[in-house]
């Protein structure tokens, strides 16, 4: 490794990774001018090639989720050693990406938090009754086979469908089977 460069504000560090053009940049997300991370997302989206390791004393899985969504490739924390940290900037060389193993269960839990509201967000809008409907048509089954299964007439079923469709703003069957599979439908009908 060769040191190319420091700077002390967010700006410095713009106009240093401008002209260097290093592969890599170890940045604290404790700026005096800016807030770190997002220097970090101007420089991964200006700087694609050059990686970003953000060191800092904070194990907030709420931070740490924001600095991966800025583009971090790597978050080690302070308190970390020497070689904790030339091994994680090794890694980033390698083109690896690196979280620190003190927090990085934290940040899987968060994301899957995340991905579970999003589950359930995705079906909101729609009623139980709408909801069972959608997971009928993502099993394939024609709106034939829906009224019978569900004790309606087709003519209901074709009303249903019309209104999920507009509820998920997609335009066909086929779409709305695929949102419904992509979110687990299945888990959220009774």
């Amino acid at each position: 490794f060769e040191l190319v460069g420091e700077a002390g504000t967010g700006a410095q560090a713009i106009a240093m990774v401008e002209r260097l053009r290093p592969d890599l940049v170890i940045l604290d997300v404790r700026l005096p001018d800016q807030d770190g991370l997002e220097i970090c997302r101007e420089i991964t989206r200006r700087f694609p090639s050059t990686r970003v390791l953000v060191l800092t004393a904070y194990p907030d899985e709420e931070f740490i989720v924001r600095a991966i969504e800025a583009g971090a490739s790597g978050y080690v924390l302070k308190r970390a050693g020497s070689r904790e940290l030339m091994q994680a900037l090794e890694a980033l060389a390698r083109g690896e990406a690196i979280l620190d193993p003190a927090i990085t269960r934290k940040v899987l839990e968060q994301f899957r938090q995340r991905a579970r509201v999003a589950e359930a967000n995705a079906f909101k809008d729609l009623t139980p009754r709408e909801r069972l409907i959608l997971a009928r048509i993502a099993e394939g089954k024609t709106n034939k086979e829906i009224a019978r299964e569900l004790f309606l007439t087709e003519k209901t079923v074709r009303n249903y469908v019309s209104i999920i469709l507009d509820k998920l703003g997609v335009s066909n069957r086929v779409e709305a089977a695929a949102y419904a599979l992509k979110h687990r439908i299945h888990d959220f009908v009774e």
